[in-house]
């Protein structure tokens, strides 16, 4: 069950790193052709900026922390996750607990003079950006360029005479009104507003209602707005242009679902390469698995762009399914951004995120070949696991997929437990859970976790512990136990196993739900009652995501 990682002997600028293969997705066809998503996994309102014959892509994180995952390709096909552009959310009083769906919004990503700019939406305090000239490496710590609540979905653009523009929407939950895009200059160094707000397009009262997530550009003398509407599952791309960034824009609908599978496909990335093709990524809602990435060839027709395939002519084209990959120089080795984990390394693998700004008790990787995951102390008004900051969680990385993973639950006191768990706005964890001086295999589910409904508990088995410590000092019992969940068509089902060999089926089918903003994720949860007993912790020996 192990994974197989080929150790890269190719080294692009600032990157050098093994490359993963997924058994579950992988879009390159082996035959210079790909199969749509490029990513299928919940990277939203994916924003790209291409570097010579690098591209780097940016999503949003909201609450999810570290934040604004940076993946490279070099050929907008085989990702890799490279890093993450922030460590934390601030202020911190709000973002140091769970913030479900706040935080960092529909981010984009450019490169001027020599270094990597993201620019987000924080609803509910500005609109901010950081920098670095190592998109793999460190950025800077987050500058305020509006402060304020409401701006959201924020692009700059760097003009030929050194002036900076900013484009971006408001969220209709803080200002009260939407469906506008504008348009204000900011100083040249793009740290701060030195114009006001122009309202350059409205939708409201129209089929392009809901248009926000703008990205800028400019080609030829012409000024570009990209930007969805129409709403995010049902939704359209436009493309509207100008020969001032404060308009007039013309406007056209340029992408569609038509007859295709893929609906509202829109919201990404107008990307323009070094062999001089033009390509759009963009999100596709797939409601419990959350956005996916897909990629679109554009074609140019009377200056305007054509995304996906216009068989009637209308400017407006379908998605594409399976098509030709983007020119590179040479062929690239295949590659997908990172599932499994067999927690070998000193740090916590790119793939994971916690629900909450970190914080060390948390849990940490070892020198053993685990990662620690520390219970953590439930509230006393404990309802159910929505409060929970220190889940050790993923994105889901196909519609068909099995994980499973080795784990260690270590109990010093009562009701200590951990375990797996498909997290949402539904969740149902698999846990090994104290009692008394055994342990029990539960199945906890809980429906509207987010509204505040209890918990349903399931008892499966009880456990003998695995081992007991032997000294008076605050002893503790163990349990080792493979915990497994496969997926398939959005219904999850548990299985567990006390040899790793055979595993047993246990438990309720669940149907996953997406989280607020974000697809269901999974992983691992730890946790115990309000009080002053020493933690117990989860060791995972290593995560494995297969066929």
């Amino acid at each position: 069950m192990k994974k197989t990682f080929i150790m890269s002997l190719l080294f692009v600028p600032m990157i050098s790193c093994a490359q993963y293969r997924s058994e579950v997705w992988c879009p390159d066809n082996g035959n210079g052709t790909y199969t749509n998503p490029v990513i299928n996994a919940d990277y939203s309102d994916p924003d790209v900026c291409a570097v010579g014959e690098d591209y780097y892509l940016t999503a949003s994180s909201f609450n999810c922390i570290p934040g604004l995952p940076i993946l490279h390709s070099k050929d907008l096909v085989n990702w890799e996750i490279i890093g993450h552009a922030i460590k934390e959310i601030k202020p911190n009083e709000i973002y140091d607990k769970p913030s479900h769906g706040n935080g960092v919004w529909a981010p984009s990503i450019r490169y001027h003079n020599g270094e990597f700019y993201i620019y987000w939406g924080d609803p509910d305090y500005g609109v901010f950006m950081v920098k670095t000239k190592d998109p793999a490496g460190e950025w800077e710590d987050p500058v305020c360029v509006i402060p304020g609540p409401g701006n959201i979905d924020s692009t700059p653009l760097w003009d030929e005479d050194g002036r900076c523009y900013l484009v971006s929407a408001y969220a209709n939950s803080r200002s009260r009104f939407a469906s506008v895009i504008v348009v204000r200059e900011l100083s040249a160094d793009g740290t701060k507003a030195i114009g006001e707000p122009v309202i350059v397009f409205d939708g409201n009262g129209t089929e392009n209602r809901t248009c926000e997530g703008p990205k800028f550009y400019k080609r030829d003398g012409w000024y570009w707005i990209m930007c969805p509407a129409g709403g995010v599952p049902t939704g359209f791309q436009l493309a509207m242009r100008s020969k001032s960034p404060f308009g007039p824009y013309e406007c056209k609908k340029v992408l569609a679902q038509g007859k295709s599978d893929i609906n509202g496909p829109h919201q990404g990335a107008w990307v323009h390469t070094a062999f001089g093709e033009d390509w759009f990524l963009h999100f596709q809602d797939k409601g419990c698995y959350g956005r996916v990435v897909h990629l679109q060839p554009v074609t140019w027709k009377d200056n305007w762009p054509v995304m996906g395939i216009d068989k009637d002519g209308d400017y407006c084209g379908d998605p594409v399914n399976t098509y030709k990959k983007p020119k590179t120089s040479k062929a690239w080795p295949i590659m997908n951004p990172v599932e499994s984990d067999e927690f070998n390394q000193p740090i916590m693998g790119k793939q994971w995120q916690w629900h909450a700004n970190y914080n060390q008790f948390f849990g940490m990787p070892t020198a053993f070949g685990t990662f620690r995951i520390y219970t953590h102390k439930l509230s006393k008004d404990f309802v159910n696991l929505w409060e929970v900051p220190n889940m050790l969680l993923q994105k889901t990385p196909a519609d068909k997929f099995t994980a499973t993973a080795k784990v260690r639950i270590t109990a010093k006191d009562q009701n200590q437990f951990g375990g797996l768990i498909m997290m949402g706005l539904d969740y149902s964890a698999l846990i090994v859970k104290r009692v008394g001086e055994e342990f029990q295999l539960q199945q906890v589910t809980c429906k509207n976790a987010d509204k505040g409904k209890e918990e349903v508990t399931n008892v499966i088995a009880t456990l003998k512990p695995t081992s007991v410590d032997k000294i008076d000092y605050q002893p503790a019992i163990h349990e080792d136990i493979y915990l497994q969940m496969k997926v398939e068509d959005g219904i999850c089902r548990f299985a567990y196993s006390l040899n790793g060999k055979k595993f047993k089926a246990v438990g309720e089918d669940f149907k996953m739900r997406e989280g607020k903003w974000i697809g269901a994720k999974m992983g691992f949860v730890a946790a115990e009652p309000a009080g002053k007993a020493n933690r117990g912790w989860l060791d995972a020996d290593w995560f494995h995501v297969t066929k």
